[in-house]
């Protein structure tokens, strides 16, 4: 069960950004979640979106560079110590984490980590090993 993010790549200048979620607003695609990496120079911009395709189209037809990639969405309790139980279950056997982010979920309480790992299909078998809720994209993308 993974999940597509859409990334974009966004030059450093004023309102690029902006250009970006109005493009989205136009189109009625809903950003459940984002996060941005950034240099002097660009910007990538990581979001999870209620309809990646249309979204990776109408961002493509607009101009902008677009990819989509698959990340493990996993739910976990909003406390102390839970997302460090994830990462080890991730981190034994040198599966390594590329980034991650996080966001509260509309239907519960649980915290929502987005997880880009080399092998995602690994990092679902050691996530299913351990009883980690794994979020398919219905619950993801609130669709």
């Amino acid at each position: 069960m993974l999940v597509k993010q859409i990334s974009v790549f966004l030059e450093n200048k004023s309102g690029r950004l902006a250009e970006v979620t109005r493009t989205l607003k136009q189109h009625q695609i809903d950003i459940r979640a984002l996060y941005i990496a950034d240099t002097t120079e660009y910007g990538i911009l990581r979001m999870i979106v209620d309809q990646p395709d249309q979204a990776q189209a109408v961002l493509t037809r607009a101009g902008f560079t677009v990819s989509s990639t698959r990340v493990v969405a996993i739910a976990i309790a909003d406390r102390p110590g839970t997302l460090d139980e994830a990462l080890e279950t991730l981190s034994t056997g040198s599966l390594s984490v590329d980034y991650l982010y996080a966001f509260v979920g509309r239907a519960s309480d649980d915290a929502i980590v987005i997880i880009r790992v080399e092998d995602p299909d690994l990092a679902l078998e050691r996530l299913a090993q351990a009883g980690i809720r794994v979020l398919d994209s219905k619950e993801v993308y609130g669709t």
